[in-house]
């Protein structure tokens, strides 16, 4: 465990001028509120907040972000208050606590919506002030190294967490060494095998690699030398998880990835690393397409370098990265490199507009409300790589890889994407969904009376275009649902000889809304459109005559539900329901423990739904409706996997063992042989439920060989 004089000490090393008596009473203060507490390691409580203080001085961050380090938990797990906090130590350190606190204490409708919550959260109070995000990392990055004391279930869902947020936002934010880090821990719990796979492979090659590397050392400080171009030379062996990455991503075995070492070259000055590049150019043949300037144009984390792939000496291929010392600095350490606070905790213009894609992710998750599709947008904008076209009048616009017209109209403006009718590319016409390159010049083509198409979700990639598109469509759907509401009711209320304009006007229809769950009589008018509320039921509180019909109609509906006494055939409840007609979504088949979500379709009953399946998060709010598993179904259900192996002979035998010991029952088995010596094995299984599904796909993976198990729509 780290001491408090070590951080007391590293703090003074990059500050001398540091205010050490607050990070002093910050540590005094956790140790006497986390007293008696203890982690799962059985270690006192006290050693995290230490840690987490011990990273943050790595990050040379100031005692203000390393005193919220030592009280980021005191909110969450201790009787301490703000009112505490901000008397003993100021509000910059108990705004920054209370930004890293987690929410609790609220109902949310499963652990998914808990999370995105929490990380909405995050995100809001990291736009605010950028310590936020540094603490957390560096509280995820402890945790992670102490993941082997949660539970197997807890390890899993904490790693891919990391995997998909903290990792990326690590990324995002330039903290190259964090990244890789958590990545790689993250790598070890969610595929083990693979993960000592490698390793191994690693460290059987690691002395013969050594030797390589000084070898190719020498020959670039001689060339640089001889040029008059001093420089530091590193050699570095790629993360595990981005060897994987590239195995994965380019269908190959470890032995022909061929950048898994890579060479680093820091040189003074900018000229100097361009220079660099024409001298390893001269020595060895560079690779096409293999050179990036990220100098000229950096990376939106403020990223920069030369890259180039070069044959080596031997026939290899050779990665080598040029840049400065402070280019260095800053690939390593990212936001935390440029660390220039105001009073008020904002960081410097430079920074600023190197960042503005997280002041758009806080402008973004303003007008979306469900947690899922708020989920999606934020993993949509940590997607580290991107594509840099130009607009007409030359300006430079960065997009996720994979970006279309329409992303870069709604990028321009809003109203130019809905009215994006088409696309030029360097002067030709192009689809609208076109994938840019880099370099590219893109000229949107609009039209008043164009409007988007929900087929625009099947293709853009960044979250604006995707909350615009789905935005138009939802409002359009509320407008036909409203109409439509209204015909019913109107119909309804002339049957009694009145009209609903009648009720609106003189208000009495709030009683319908109020009584009905809705905020507005137009929300409730929509809920009719939609099919989640009947005519009747609004007639019932505003027509007397209406209220005793419909008295009879449900005394009459419950005698029949007494007399069927069945249970619900799909193994899904409706609202505590079960006379409902529900079909499963092909496009996610959830099975039992999936969270799940009910979409009222007209005529058709209800359509279930995992929560995250992409139709889902397609859906209006206003059809949605809460579904629930039946605690009572025992039916099985089919389910389709895809198994990627190695083409190893007797591998397929064990892989439909597994299942058959897993206690299921394989309906279909399909088996692809590649070309590259791999294997795409497609299984139809029957499963209980999504737990079972989990025990099997599991015991797949443990298998030698294995390289990915991947649940499928059936």
């Amino acid at each position: 465990m780290i001491r408090i004089t070590d951080i007391l000490d590293r703090i003074s090393s990059y500050n001398s001028n540091a205010d050490l008596d607050l990070v002093e009473r910050a540590y005094i203060y956790s140790a006497r509120i986390h007293e008696g507490q203890v982690r799962l390691s059985g270690e006192p409580y006290l050693s995290h907040p230490l840690e987490v203080a011990g990273l943050l001085t790595m990050l040379k961050l100031d005692p203000v972000s390393v005193a919220a380090g030592l009280l980021h938990d005191a909110l969450e797990d201790t009787k301490a208050t703000m009112e505490d906090l901000t008397g003993l130590f100021g509000p910059s350190v108990a705004h920054i606590v209370e930004g890293v606190t987690k929410i609790s204490g609220l109902a949310f409708r499963s652990y998914e919506d808990r999370q995105a919550e929490s990380i909405r959260k995050m995100i809001l109070a990291m736009a605010d002030d950028i310590r936020v995000i540094l603490i957390k990392l560096c509280d995820r990055l402890h945790n992670m190294r102490t993941l082997q004391f949660q539970s197997e279930e807890k390890q899993i869902k904490i790693a891919q967490e990391t995997l998909d947020i903290y990792a990326p936002l690590a990324s995002r934010l330039g903290i190259h060494w964090m990244r890789m880090e958590l990545e790689d821990i993250a790598f070890m719990y969610l595929f083990p095998h693979q993960y000592r796979d490698i390793a191994n492979q690693v460290a059987k090659k690691r002395d013969e690699q050594q030797e390589y590397i000084n070898t190719i050392k020498k020959m670039i400080e001689e060339k640089l030398e001889e040029a008059d171009l001093p420089c530091a030379v590193q050699g570095r062996h790629k993360h595990f998880y981005g060897i994987y990455q590239k195995m994965i991503n380019q269908g190959v075995d470890f032995e022909e990835v061929y950048d898994i070492l890579a060479f680093r070259l820091i040189l003074d000055s900018t000229s100097q690393c361009y220079q660099a590049v024409g001298v390893i150019h001269s020595i060895w043949k560079p690779i096409p397409k293999r050179f990036k300037d990220f100098i000229g144009i950096p990376k939106p984390n403020m990223y920069q370098s030369l890259h180039t792939t070069v044959v080596g000496p031997f026939g290899e291929r050779v990665e080598i990265q040029i840049r400065t010392k402070e280019m260095d600095h800053v690939a390593n350490d990212g936001i935390a490199a440029h660390w220039q606070y105001k009073e008020k905790g904002n960081f410097d213009e430079k920074t600023g507009a190197a960042f503005a894609w997280l002041r758009k992710l806080v402008e973004e998750q303003k007008n979306i409300k469900d947690p899922d599709e708020f989920m999606e947008s934020v993993q949509i904008e940590l997607f580290p790589d991107e594509v840099y076209v130009f607009t007409p009048r030359g300006d430079v616009l960065g997009l996720p890889k994979e970006s279309t017209p329409v992303d870069f109209a709604y990028a321009i403006h809003t109203e130019v994407g809905h009215q994006c009718a088409g696309a030029k590319v360097d002067g030709r016409m192009v689809p609208i969904k076109y994938e840019l390159k880099t370099g590219q010049r893109v000229e949107i083509i609009t039209s008043p009376n164009h409007q988007p198409s929900k087929d625009w979700l099947s293709f853009v990639k960044t979250a604006k275009a995707r909350s615009r598109v789905r935005q138009h469509i939802k409002a359009k759907e509320r407008k036909q649902s409203m109409t439509l509401g209204r015909e019913m009711c109107d119909k309804l209320f002339r049957k009694y000889h009145v009209t609903l304009n009648k009720y609106i006007k003189s208000g009495e229809i709030q009683k319908a809304v109020d009584e009905l769950g809705y905020k507005t009589v137009d929300d409730l008018i929509a809920g009719v459109g939609y099919g989640k509320v009947t005519p009747l039921q609004v007639a019932r509180y505003v027509l007397p005559q209406a209220e005793a019909k419909d008295e009879k109609e449900t005394i009459v509906t419950r005698l029949k539900e007494k007399i069927r006494g069945r249970k619900p055939q799909s193994g899904i409840l409706v609202r505590g329901m079960d006379d409902i007609l529900v079909r499963f979504g092909k496009c996610c088949s959830p099975l039992p423990g999936d969270p799940v979500v009910g979409y009222i379709t007209r005529g058709q009953g209800v359509t279930a739904h995992r929560t995250n399946c992409p139709h889902a998060l397609n859906m209006d709010p206003q059809r949605r409706i809460e579904l629930e598993w039946s605690p009572d179904a025992e039916e099985v259900y089919p389910v389709r996997i895809h198994v990627l192996c190695d083409d190893r002979m007797g591998l397929l035998a064990f892989i439909t063992t597994a299942i058959s010991e897993g206690d299921a029952n394989i309906l279909d088995a399909t088996v692809k042989i590649r070309a590259d010596n791999r294997a795409d094995c497609y299984f139809t299984i029957s499963v209980s439920g999504a737990n079972h599904l989990e025990k099997i796909v599991k015991s797949v993976k443990s298998i030698k060989h294995v390289v990915k198990v991947t649940r499928l729509a059936t």
